[in-house]
């Protein structure tokens, strides 16, 4: 019998899930049928590759070196089809990771814009914090993503797409108090504990601590909330200061309108938005059209703050 890709397709889906229930329902096929699969393969191979117990199963060590080899076979694989369907430019499906500071503010209007350009592509979208996108991009699960620059993953090409200031968000009274400065408003001005900023893991924090000249230990700065609309409500209701990015603006102003909000002294911080891609993709001019896409809807969303 020959190994085939449906082998280690299954094979792949039971190393990561552990369960022959859950990754049949990942393959969108029967629990016997992947268990047939699975017994076909020890036999090809001549060694079994699990350990079958109660609630679960185990890689034996012939497993973890069958997987290791699946994956880079998966990923060559994955790579040759994503290379013919590139062939073309930007065409056919598209998966497309986005942080959630990013997503749901430039979202709608790239798929309006990309479906504009092509009504026929399948744009896939997946949600993730930085460093999750970056493994999904190494795995060969994404096409391509958008995030703050530097991405700081090895391997990765991006290109700068535009640039998204911050601004001091508060309550109107809050940010009355902080006009008495001559020179303007400076974020490293800011006393830490009247600071609110996402939950760790977001690179918004990081990059909100960084333009205040504080370090993610400041045990006086909350750093709580799970998403920007429930930060500017929390802000809004006069438990804190926040950073906003100018793409959250629009939105965030909209669904509650009394948030106030102050632009810093020049130069302003900002954080830089990129589309960045695996090194080892092939680029027949998809990459650069997607940029160009989201290039304009982004340069547009800010300039609406400016």
């Amino acid at each position: 019998m020959n190994v085939t890709l449906k082998h280690l397709t299954y094979f792949a889906a039971l190393a990561e899930h552990r369960h022959f229930g859950r990754a049949a329902e990942a393959c969108h096929v029967s629990q016997p049928a992947l268990s047939v699969q699975i017994r076909d393969l020890e036999q090809a191979l001549n060694g079994p590759l699990v350990e079958r117990r109660t609630r679960d199963v185990t890689l034996t060590p012939f497993g973890r070196q069958t997987l290791a080899a699946a994956q880079r076979i998966l990923q060559e694989i994955e790579a040759l089809e994503r290379a013919a369907r590139w062939r073309k430019g930007l065409a056919g499906s598209l998966s497309l990771g986005m942080i959630p500071t990013i997503a749901p503010y430039l979202l709608p209007g790239a798929l309006a814009a990309l479906r504009a350009r092509d009504i026929s592509l399948d744009v896939h979208l997946r949600e993730g914090k930085t460093e999750r996108l970056i493994s999904l991009l190494h795995a060969g699960h994404l096409d391509a993503a958008v995030m703050a620059l530097p991405s700081g993953g090895e391997g990765l090409v991006d290109i700068p797409l535009f640039e998204d200031r911050f601004l001091l968000a508060g309550t109107p009274a809050q940010l009355k108090a902080l006009d008495h400065a001559s020179d303007g408003l400076h974020p490293e001005a800011l006393q830490p504990h009247r600071l609110m900023l996402l939950e760790d893991g977001h690179c918004l924090t990081d990059q909100a601590l960084a333009v205040c000249g504080r370090g993610r230990g400041h045990s006086q700065i909350d750093m709580g909330a799970s998403s920007l609309p429930t930060l500017t409500r929390l802000v809004a209701a006069g438990f804190g200061l926040t950073l906003l990015p100018e793409l959250s603006i629009a939105d965030e102003q909209s669904a509650t309108p009394e948030i106030a909000l102050r632009r810093f002294a020049d130069p302003q911080p900002a954080r830089h938005i990129g589309l960045v891609r695996r090194a080892g993709v092939s680029d027949a001019g998809w990459f650069d059209a997607l940029a160009a896409v989201l290039q304009d809807v982004g340069q547009a969303l800010v300039a609406q703050t400016r």
